[in-house]
């Protein structure tokens, strides 16, 4: 048993002054468990389905929206336009966690999951603005608010909903699909893109190739909701309740912030610097990159958007392992390890990517996608460990989303702003290493929960057999620590 399990079983025993009983500890269904990563998994799924689809046609939505501007005008246009979505972000997060920790994570789930299904089917719907003038790219700004505000309150409770159902021993392995579906969703989005691009002429994507990506949203969305409103609520959720602690259904969401900033800053700021490093690299590679080929380096989109697809089936094809090697080793190795690659492989990447060869580029993009799946594998799993169940939902829609939005949806923006404003193209490898930085100071303040149960839950177990396992260990580690040594409190 790993150090930190057994420290962490033994603090337990301390607290309850009795080794666990067969009732202490959780067992969660396999087919429950199918059915909460997977409708989990989807949600993220269309969520950077999405994404995947406005990063890859940017130039040509500035083309639709902002025919007037200068070509490099377009591209930053159509990016702040999609930074739009991030400002709202926290706002969703704040209204929809609060919402989520009284209410229940499955309802917000499906709330969120229909109106990112409309917000992007709406875009695919607006008129270009040559026939309804300035009131087109409003309306873009409109729906992609919409899909925003939504997204505040998604991933934060699609991660702390597949974390609550997850047997404590495979929760990184679990929760990895989780950012399984949101690769999987880009590189359906930019393969959808890229074909498109191949089979229509320039002209005909304009006139009305680029819609039909975001009209695929609608029946997407429509699955996804039915799949969410079938799952039960998580474990932890309904061990709140059974245990009365239904104060929270009377508390407002201005209280439940203030108690999560005052009790919880430093699980917040730690939650901020893991988001900031996982998502500005993660908005490097998926929002930029397609771009900085095209705008930058003057390459067709086609070749473009090929090689970030590579990058994205790699990341598919990694993620998972990645978080079963978190169960293992734990959260923070591969953290860190991965934050100082990145500082050290930032600038060789994108010397590789600058590179006019065929094969250079394509392995600078999956450097920086190895590590990008290293961040994303362990993300569903330790950032709702950070906090107890009765504000995990909340904390998580605050802390994700204000990192997401100063730092990760602008990504995009800014760097195309440094590229234009300095002429340097290693400009955006400078911002990668920044964020690496800020990466590995943060792991030194982030605690291990591999294989831990989550603050304010029971011990889940995937199986009757590993729940007496667990009671019978229970029964040896209190014999030997729990009955004459100091109660602890934590």
């Amino acid at each position: 048993m790993p150090r930190q399990v057994r420290e962490e079983l033994t603090r337990r025993l301390r607290r309850n002054r009795r080794a666990f009983r067969a009732e202490d500890v959780q067992v969660v269904e396999p087919p429950l468990l199918r059915r909460a990563v997977g409708a989990s998994a989807l949600g993220n799924c269309m969520e950077w389905f999405d994404f995947g689809v406005y990063s890859y046609l940017a130039a040509t939505i500035g083309k639709v929206f902002f025919p007037g501007a200068s070509p490099a005008a377009q591209v930053i246009s159509s990016f702040a336009t999609f930074a739009a979505a991030f400002v709202v972000r926290p706002l969703g997060g704040l209204v929809f966690g609060p919402l989520g920790d009284r209410l229940g994570r499955q309802k917000v789930l499906a709330t969120t999951m229909i109106m990112m299904a409309i917000g992007t089917f709406a875009i695919g719907l607006i008129p270009s603005y040559s026939t309804i003038g300035i009131a087109a790219p409003v309306l873009l700004l409109l729906a992609r608010m919409v899909q925003g505000f939504s997204t505040g309150g998604e991933y934060g409770g699609a991660t702390t909903f597949v974390a609550e159902y997850s047997p404590d021993r495979r929760r990184g392995f679990l929760s990895s699909w989780l950012d399984f579906g949101t690769f999987v969703g880009y590189a359906l989005g930019s393969a959808l893109v890229t074909v498109l691009n191949l089979a229509l002429s320039d002209a005909q994507m304009l006139s009305w190739g680029w819609r039909l990506p975001f009209l695929i949203a609608g029946p997407l969305g429509v699955i996804g909701l039915y799949m969410r409103l079938k799952l039960e609520e998580s474990p932890a959720f309904q061990q709140q309740l059974d245990e009365h602690e239904k104060h929270l259904a009377q508390e407002s969401a201005g209280s439940e912030f203030r108690t999560i900033v005052k009790n919880h800053w430093r699980a917040l700021l730690v939650c901020m610097g893991l988001v900031l490093l996982y998502n500005v690299t993660n908005y490097m590679v998926t929002g930029y990159l397609p771009t900085y080929q095209t705008e930058t380096l003057n390459r067709s989109s086609g070749s473009a958007d090929l090689l970030v697809l590579v990058g994205m089936v790699w990341i598919v094809l990694l993620i998972t392992f990645i978080g079963r090697l978190s169960d293992r080793v734990g959260r923070r190795p591969v953290y860190a390890v991965a934050a100082a690659a990145l500082i050290v492989l930032a600038v060789p990447s994108f010397l590789l990517i600058k590179a006019d060869s065929s094969w250079q580029p394509v392995c600078g993009v999956l450097i920086i996608s190895t590590l990008l799946a290293c961040f994303a594998a362990p993300s569903a799993a330790t950032l709702p460990a950070l906090f107890p169940t009765a504000v995990r939902y909340a904390a998580m829609g605050i802390g994700f989303n204000i990192a997401v939005a100063a730092f990760g949806g602008t990504t995009p923006l800014v760097t195309e702003a440094l590229v234009n404003l300095t002429g340097d193209r290693l400009m955006p490898a400078y911002y990668l290493m920044a964020a690496g930085v800020i990466g590995l100071v943060t792991v030194k303040f982030l605690p291990e929960s591999a294989q831990v149960p989550l603050h304010g839950s029971q011990p889940m177990v995937g199986s009757r057999k590993e729940q007496r396992e667990l009671v019978t260990t229970s029964q040896e580690l209190y014999a030997l620590y729990g009955r004459n040594a100091p109660r602890t409190h934590h």
